[in-house]
């Protein structure tokens, strides 16, 4: 299974021998993509997964909306890739053993459906829960903030993976990279007294940055921001990071 189909994708795909093809020319052993959003970069990669190859598209049914108001999407073919509605909170058995469920974070709607009909709402930005063998993950790649019914949910996770896209709200717009805040974007930032450090300093969880902007700081080892948020128990998520629980 897949949480969300970056535009590298293929690349991601090429690293994995697991996510390689089993035998011959073509095949998949990805049989399942979950979606967290409609973002480009939640949904991109899922046009490099349209050389009709059976698996199942599980979103929310705004998420599966927005794909089906773009016709590109309709490279995936009807007859071979099932599109799946989840709705929040709603356990989902999954191939391997996983349940999975959605649930809400605060957010908006992608920044390219802003000039629509498109409203922010529960069904918008969502968390992804997945449990197995007693063990949890929760897997949060935005949140403009951080609610009570959140903090419940993850304080019951083994792992708990979140929105690390900006150090600073400002951070695009002081890097001469953008002219939008975070928060604007849909993604608190790290720091400050309303920060994702600060909101989650309860968790007991093994936390990991993830989703972390090329602007952000904590990308660089041995930084300032990096040790600060090591320091507080954090970590920053690689390419080919492997968690095992």
């Amino acid at each position: 299974m897949l949480i969300n189909a970056a535009p590298d994708l293929p690349q991601q795909i090429r690293q994995s021998g697991a996510l390689h093809p089993h035998s011959g020319t073509r095949g998949s052993p990805i049989k399942s993509v979950m979606l967290t959003g409609a973002e480009i970069d939640q949904i991109a990669g899922l046009l490099s997964l349209r050389e009709r190859e059976p698996f199942t598209l599980i979103a929310t049914a705004a998420t599966l909306d927005a794909l089906a108001s773009n016709p590109i999407f309709g490279a995936l073919a009807p007859e071979l890739v099932e599109r799946r509605v989840a709705s929040l909170a709603e356990p989902l058995q999954l191939p391997g053993g996983l349940q999975a469920e959605l649930f809400a974070t605060p957010g908006k709607v992608p920044l390219y459906l802003e000039s629509s009909t498109a409203e922010a709402g529960s069904d918008s930005n969502v968390g992804i829960e997945i449990a197995a063998g007693g063990a949890r993950i929760a897997y949060v790649p935005g949140a403009a903030a951080v609610t009570p019914a959140m903090i419940e949910r993850l304080a019951r996770a083994d792992v708990v993976l979140f929105d690390g896209t900006l150090f600073r709200d400002d951070e695009m717009i002081a890097t001469g990279t953008g002219t939008k805040t975070g928060r604007r974007m849909g993604h608190m930032p790290i720091e400050g007294e309303d920060g994702s450090l600060a909101a989650l300093a309860s968790i007991a969880a093994r936390r990991i940055f993830v989703h972390v902007n090329n602007t952000n700081p904590i990308l660089v080892a041995g930084s300032p921001e990096r040790s600060y948020v090591e320091q507080r128990g954090w970590e920053v998520a690689e390419d080919g990071l492997e968690i095992v629980l």
